[in-house]
């Protein structure tokens, strides 16, 4: 691996996270913009350093393997940091962003590969999901607690119940 391609994959992957910390932080979310970039341009800058101290390809890339599990392992510590538990509501919060730090970690590893088609399917993937992902929570959320009632006069006090309710265990709409 060249120094060029040294420097390259771990500033995309810095890009990319970014771009992952951007859309949960312009929720609200603790964890933002910063901290996904980071956790993402550092696990490319590992695997990147691992590949270009590892013997030739298919001579056992054993360091790339090890600094992986290292990433993936020490990942879920970060990510447990964002997960809080609210024992008043019974209510936990950011899940998604503790996955969201797991997936730019990934995103650093794949872009620390070299991995560039990969890297650009996973971050569109993300993407959809990040922003369509709520928008779906709702609508099958309204329509199970909907329970097929066709009445229109109950139906939207029901639907505006449901969405304040904080049943359920993702309780969207909140």
């Amino acid at each position: 691996m060249t120094e060029h391609d040294l420097l390259l994959r771990p500033l995309l992957a810095l890009v990319a996270g970014g771009l992952v910390g951007l859309e949960r932080s312009f929720h609200g979310r603790a964890a933002g913009l910063r901290t996904y970039a980071l956790v993402s341009f550092a696990s490319a800058l590992l695997v990147g350093v691992a590949q270009s101290l590892s013997p030739a390809p298919g001579d056992g890339n054993t360091n790339v393997a090890r600094v992986i599990q290292g990433i993936v392992t020490g990942i879920g510590f970060l990510g447990a940091g964002v997960i809080v538990h609210h024992e008043q509501g019974k209510r936990i919060h950011g899940l998604t962003s503790a996955a969201c730090v797991w997936l730019t970690a990934c995103i650093g590893i794949v872009c620390g590969a070299g991995q560039w088609r990969i890297v650009l399917v996973a971050g569109l993937l993300a993407s959809l999901v990040l922003l369509l992902g709520k928008p779906i929570e709702r609508l099958f959320h309204r329509l199970s607690h909907h329970g097929g009632n066709d009445d229109p006069a109950t139906s939207s006090s029901n639907d505006t119940a449901a969405d304040q309710s904080g049943t359920g265990p993702h309780q969207p709409g909140k």
